[in-house]
Parts: C-alpha cells; sequence; structure tokens
C-alpha cells in the first residue's frame, strides 16, 4: 500500500475517534451547558465509548462479509449524522443520545485497519497497522488541540459540526480513492460472523491480549478523561484552549512508538509490551505530580503515550497474523475490551476525583497499569512453562527412540 492510501486511512482513523473523545478538554463547560453534574460528566465520553462497544459487536463483523471500503463511507456518514445531533442538541439526553449514535460508528476504524491488513503484504502488514493505527492516537490526543482551541473560540457545539462535515467529506473522499478489496476466500455470512466472534474468547492469545487491552485503556482513559478537571482548578486554573494543548505531549509520545509496526513485524511483539507496559506503571509517578509541576506532568504524558500505542500495534499485529482470514472479527473482538476498559477509566476517574482528589486518580490508573503488567508477565511464564514441557516430551521420545533401537541392535 502506497504512502497516500496509508495516510488517508490514518485520518479516517483519526477524525472517527476524535469523535469519541472530543468532550474530553471541554467536560466542565459541556455539562454546565447541558445541566449534568460534575460527578457524572465523564459519562459524557463514555457514553460514546458504550455506543463504541455495541458498534463492535453488531458492526465490525460486517467487515467479513461486504466489501469494506463501502462500509468505511458509510459508517463515516453515520458518524456525521451523530455528531450533528449532539453538536444542535437543546438537552442533555439528545447530545447523550448523538454522542452515541457516534460511537456506534465510529468502529469505522477497525473496518479501516482490517482493510489495512488486508490489502498489505504479509511483510509489511505490521508496518501498515502501525501507520494506520497511529491515526487513531492522533485523533483521540490531536482533537484536545483543536477542541481547545474551537470551544474558547466559538464554544463547544463547533467542535461537532466541524467533526461532521469533515466526516462527510471524507466519506466521499473514500469511496473516490481506495481501490475495492480483492478476496481470495469467499465471505462467511453475517450471523456466522458474529457467532464466531464468541469462539475467539476462548483462545489465550485473543483473551491474554483482550485483557491488556481492557487494562491499558482504562489507564489511558483515567489520564485523558479526568485531565482537565484538575487543570481547571487551582492552582493552575487553565482555559479550555491551554488544557487542550497537552495533546500535543501526548502526540508527541504515540508517534515516539511508530516504530512499534516494525518491531512486531520483526516477532519482537511480546518483549515489546513488557518494556512498553513497565513504562506505563513508571509514567504514572510523574504524572500523579501535576499540583506540583506540569513539566514533570508533561514528561509522564509523553512516556504513557508511547508505551499506550506500542501495545496496542503489538496486539493488533499478533491478532491479524493468527486470524488472516477474519481479520474484522478478530479486532472487532479485541476492541470491545478496548471499548470496555475506555469507559471504565472514563466514568471512574471523575467519581475518584470528585471524592480523593488527583492523588486518588493517579493511584487508580497506576493499579489498572499493574494489572495489565501482571497478565503479559502470567502469560509469558505459561508460554515458557508450555515450551519447556514440549520440549521435554521431545527429550523423551527421542530417548525412547533411542533405547528402542538399542535394545533392537
Amino acid at each position: 500500500m502506497d504512502l497516500w492510501r496509508r495516510s488517508l486511512l490514518a485520518v479516517v482513523c483519526g477524525l472517527a475517534v476524535a469523535g469519541v473523545y472530543a468532550a474530553q478538554p471541554v467536560l466542565e463547560p459541556m455539562g454546565r451547558d447541558l445541566g449534568v453534574p460534575p460527578g457524572l460528566t465523564g459519562w459524557i465520553v463514555a457514553t460514546g465509548q458504550l455506543g463504541y462497544l455495541a458498534g463492535l459487536v453488531l458492526l465490525v463483523p460486517l467487515g467479513d462479509v461486504v466489501d469494506r471500503r463501502r462500509l468505511i463511507a458509510v459508517h463515516l456518514a453515520l458518524t456525521a449524522a451523530g455528531m450533528i445531533l449532539t453538536a444542535s442538541a437543546p438537552a442533555a439526553w439528545m447530545a447523550f443520545a448523538g454522542l452515541a449514535v457516534a460511537g456506534v460508528f465510529a468502529v469505522v476504524v477497525q473496518t479501516t485497519v482490517a482493510y489495512a491488513a488486508s490489502v498489505s503484504p504479509p511483510a509489511e502488514r505490521g508496518r501498515t497497522i502501525g501507520a494506520v493505527t497511529s491515526g487513531v492516537v492522533v485523533g483521540i490526543l490531536g482533537a484536545r488541540v483543536v477542541t481547545g482551541t474551537l470551544a474558547q473560540a466559538w464554544g463547544w457545539r463547533s467542535v461537532y459540526a466541524v467533526l461532521a462535515v469533515l466526516s462527510l467529506g471524507l466519506a466521499a473522499l473514500v469511496l473516490l480513492v481506495l481501490p475495492p478489496e480483492e478476496r481470495s476466500t469467499r465471505p462467511a455470512g453475517y450471523g456466522r460472523a458474529v457467532a464466531s466472534l464468541g469462539g475467539l474468547f476462548g483462545q489465550r492469545v485473543f483473551l491474554t491480549r483482550g485483557l491488556i487491552a481492557f487494562l491499558l485503556f482504562a489507564s489511558f482513559g483515567t489520564l485523558w478523561s479526568g485531565l482537565s478537571l484538575p487543570l481547571a482548578g487551582t492552582p493552575w486554573r487553565l482555559s479550555e484552549s491551554q488544557t487542550g494543548l497537552f495533546g500535543i505531549a501526548g502526540l508527541a509520545g504515540a508517534l515516539g512508538a511508530a516504530r512499534a509496526g516494525r518491531w512486531a513485524d520483526a516477532g519482537r511483539a511480546a518483549p515489546v509490551t513488557g518494556l512498553a507496559l513497565t513504562l506505563l506503571v513508571l509514567s504514572w509517578a510523574a504524572i500523579a505530580q501535576l499540583p506540583w509541576s506540569l513539566w514533570v506532568l508533561i514528561a509522564g504524558i509523553v512516556v504513557l503515550d508511547f508505551a499506550v500505542q506500542a501495545v496496542h500495534v503489538s496486539n493488533q499485529h499478533l491478532l491479524t497474523a493468527a486470524h488472516p482470514e477474519r481479520t474484522s472479527g478478530a479486532i472487532g473482538g479485541y476492541m470491545v475490551f478496548y471499548s470496555l476498559g475506555s469507559a471504565l477509566g472514563a466514568a471512574a476517574t471523575t467519581a475518584v476525583f470528585a471524592a480523593h482528589g488527583w492523588a486518588g486518580s493517579s493511584l487508580l490508573g497506576a493499579g489498572f497499569a499493574i494489572c495489565a503488567l501482571a497478565v503479559w508477565a502470567a502469560d509469558r511464564r505459561h508460554a515458557a512453562a508450555g515450551t519447556a514441557a514440549e520440549e521435554e516430551a521431545v527429550t523423551r521420545r527421542t530417548r525412547g527412540r533411542a533405547a528402542a533401537g538399542r535394545r533392537d541392535g
């Protein structure tokens, strides 16, 4: 796949996911305008995540049934509809409905990643996935910068209006630029594609990588859904546009992990995951210093987003390599864990912050990271034990054949 098409797919991913996370730097004014109590503002982000979860189960399997290029365009158009509803909402319930719709069809991200993986040569799959999924992180973090600036100038509603217009433009561009897929096997029916998701949950690699993603993005959501609250309070009292600028630090960290796909292609996905999760745990020690130092906070954000992107790319590379015949289903099932973790982090961090301040939120985020590292370590021990048992069995068989040969001689 050429650079131009990779870039287009990365932009699709970034724009789609931006609609789910755009509320993070403007939770306070958005909640105030819609009449949402401060302790419940985390649900503004969590609603989009729960809609995303529904889309993962019901819509992503369509990618294994129909032409993904057309599916990408349709989902972008429907995402725009949800954003328009949110931008024009006169009451909280309508805004929540629009956010849920935008969340459901933001699963265009997974369809896009599956499309990119299916049209890439196996030797370049990790590199392509890394490039395309970088758009996800750019969307999540870059949206914070743009959202803060737009909200400061024209109010939070302008953010969703702009995202809607851009989504419609991208839908048209996808149909014009991207080629249809050429599949070597006949697609399964929709019912079979949805049912096949259940079978994935019984596989060790899938379940392990899913649990790591759940805890990884719970930690990620704890930071980014809660960060605007302490920055808006004492001693910093930053505006929406100033708060949004912290997305640049996260963006730098995430783009620093751009080589994660190449590391995965080289067979280093497992050790890279362990190292990145260790860095994730350590990043929270710096992030906890927010009440005293913004520079230390920025360093922690860079490390955290580097770690998250490295693990996320490694996870998806392993799963698409293990399930090349149903990449949409594998990625969709994996992203169920992502969505649940992100929703948990978003909802929990605002409640914990209201009760225990930023120290409590930092302990929450670090706890999620430690649990993710523990899951990885347990899986490595299991894999090592399995390898040792297999080697022992081979040794016993070899010795048995040698002994039988001596008796025959």
